[in-house]
């Protein structure tokens, strides 16, 4: 059984070849474009799942931002508490008014209240309040009161001030600019 002749072992090579080119046929058609398709459905399926990820990580962050966005709201707001409000102009002689009385000063406005850009920072949000006023006072008087005044209102500054003996014996004669920042509307 072990001895074919030629004929049939051609026939069994060829019958062999044959089957083998059937089935390699049989994988370069059917088989390789299926693993192909399954390569890609499966970094379609990676990609879909990192944004999913993605997509929850975000949902999960949105209530923590929502108590950030509160709380820097609420800052802000506090940091806004000291801005001018409402009638410019009322604000800042009211303001001046109230630091008047508690130092033995002479305070005069000297110009009307000008409203514009701040001048200080581009394109900066908010709007300034700028006053010019004369006056005379004792120097240690002065002082603390452009202290108190920096301190207790830390979004207004004081500018240009010059300051020259009066002729009132110890008292200084003084001029100066007041700029606040004024807090936008809320409409």
């Amino acid at each position: 059984m072990n001895k074919l002749s030629k004929e049939k072992r051609d026939k069994l090579i060829l019958v062999c070849m044959g089957f083998g080119a059937v089935l390699l046929l049989i994988g370069l058609m059917f088989i390789r474009p299926e693993y192909a398709a399954i390569k890609s459905i499966q970094a379609d399926t990676t990609a879909k799942q990192q944004k999913l990820a993605n997509m929850q990580d975000t949902i999960n962050k949105a209530s923590t931002l929502t108590n950030a966005l509160r709380e820097t709201s609420a800052t802000l707001a506090q940091s806004e508490s000291d801005m001018a409000t409402g009638d410019p102009n009322a604000w800042i002689y009211d303001t001046i008014r109230g630091f008047k009385t508690q130092y033995k000063m002479d305070i005069s406005i000297a110009s009307p209240t000008s409203i514009g850009d701040v001048d200080l920072i581009p394109k900066f949000p908010y709007k300034q309040l700028k006053v010019s006023v004369n006056g005379t006072a004792y120097y240690h008087d002065l002082g603390k009161f452009i202290a108190s005044f920096e301190n207790n209102y830390p979004h207004g500054r004081i500018c240009n001030l010059l300051i020259h003996p009066s002729g009132d014996g110890e008292k200084l004669s003084f001029s100066m600019d007041i700029v606040a920042l004024i807090k936008p509307s809320q409409s």
